[in-house]
């Protein structure tokens, strides 16, 4: 295993194999062991300790979607590592092994998921090769839905049928499961997480992050994720929040009053 160890200043050392983690796209925290885990343009990593990350497993392909479903088990898309081989999209690939090793399960060299979701035992894939958000109920068969332009998606915990987008025109709304989504306007967020019914978070390109109560028509403005522009954001539940900024990635205990740094980024 390639541990990374982060200086102040940023700057990675590695103990094996090299490896740079930077270019987060995903974060979440794994029920098997409790630690955070990083999903990034060179694979996937695991934070030790305060300032230091291990590399998990062999595999550094650029993991684009990346969602954490139950214990060890995870799932992504993006593209093979360089040198590695089969076709440019993974499609959907999963890990029973907390990311030590990943198999294909389904699209193939069709699909890029830049995000992914799994509520109500559904997975929710924004594909962005076609820019479609995609649902399948076993992970293999897919029901193709809505076509837009998104850069990120979250489902109710509550409502199978609401799902929500973030597009340049703000937040889009779904009530039927994704197959038509209509502009709710306001200012345009980019990553969003749904911890509990009454519970939604939005982080804009600024940083700012907001909450609402209401499934994202009133919002409140909470803090500013420290580090400069957002890269990941992940709600664990309605005070433990998880942010990737270009400055490292933190996290909150109180719900996004105060952060702390966990790890600085190359």
């Amino acid at each position: 295993m390639n541990t990374i160890s982060i200086s102040a200043n940023g700057e990675s050392r590695s103990g094996g194999q090299g490896g740079e983690l930077r270019h987060v796209h995903g974060l979440g925290i794994n029920p098997g062991d409790g630690k955070v885990y990083v999903a990034t343009h060179h694979g996937v990593y695991r934070i030790e300790a305060p300032g230091k990350a291990a590399q998990v497993g062999t595999g550094r392909q650029d993991t684009m979607g990346f969602t954490v479903i139950g214990e060890n088990t995870f799932l992504g898309s993006g593209h093979p590592a360089p040198g590695q081989g089969g076709p440019s999209n993974l499609g959907l690939i999963e890990s029973s092994d907390a990311a030590a090793t990943w198999r294909t399960l389904s699209l193939a060299g069709e699909a890029d998921f830049h995000a992914l979701e799994y509520a109500h035992g559904t997975v929710y894939g924004y594909d962005s090769t076609s820019q479609r958000l995609r649902v399948s109920a076993d992970k293999m068969t897919w029901d193709n839905r809505a076509q837009l332009d998104a850069a990120d998606i979250e489902v109710s915990p509550a409502d199978r049928g609401i799902v929500l987008a973030t597009t340049e025109q703000g937040v889009a709304r779904s009530t039927d499961g994704g197959r038509t989504f209509r502009p709710s306007g306001g200012v345009p967020q980019l990553l969003l997480s749904w911890p509990a019914a009454d519970v939604l978070y939005a982080v804009d390109p600024a940083g700012t992050l907001s909450r609402s109560a209401d499934g994202g028509d009133i919002w409140k403005t909470i803090s500013t994720v420290p580090g400069g522009p957002p890269q990941a954001f992940e709600a664990v539940d309605a005070r433990h929040l998880l942010a990737a900024t270009d400055g490292g990635i933190y996290e909150s205990r109180d719900g996004g009053a105060t952060f702390t740094r966990l790890l600085p980024l190359s």
